[in-house]
């Protein structure tokens, strides 16, 4: 947004995807499956009635390339497992209005996980 307060609507709906990416962050265990996680955070936005606007996957697997397996996404396949380095990433898009995206970087551990990202979760103005 642009100015010194953010709108009362960007605040709500930025507020309801870091409440989503703290429920996934503290599901992440290894030998979960990729989409349980997903369908988790869905379930959430949706109880929250912005299911329809979280529009594409949950995160993804980091390596060698950005965009690696496991895929975190209602077809994701793949059990998540202890040492990799996964994103958490959703989202919620209002056409023709805004959208908020936050996004971490995460080290599957033993009993969950290590964030690698560090940037403050607050709103702030450009």
């Amino acid at each position: 947004y642009i100015g010194e307060n953010p709108p009362e609507e960007v605040v709500k709906i930025y507020d309801m995807v870091l409440e989503a990416k703290n429920l996934a962050e503290e599901s992440v265990k290894p030998w979960t499956l990729s989409s349980a996680l997903y369908d988790k955070v869905y379930d959430r936005l949706a109880a929250m009635g912005y299911a329809d606007r979280f529009i594409h996957g949950l995160g993804h697997g980091v390596g060698i390339e950005i965009h690696e397996p496991p895929k975190i996404s209602k077809i994701g396949k793949e059990m998540i497992q202890e040492n990799m380095v996964i994103t958490i990433e959703p989202g919620i898009y209002l056409p023709g209005k805004f959208g908020v995206r936050i996004e971490d970087t995460l080290l599957v551990e033993k009993d969950g996980v290590r964030r690698l990202t560090s940037a403050p979760y607050t709103l702030t103005p450009y």
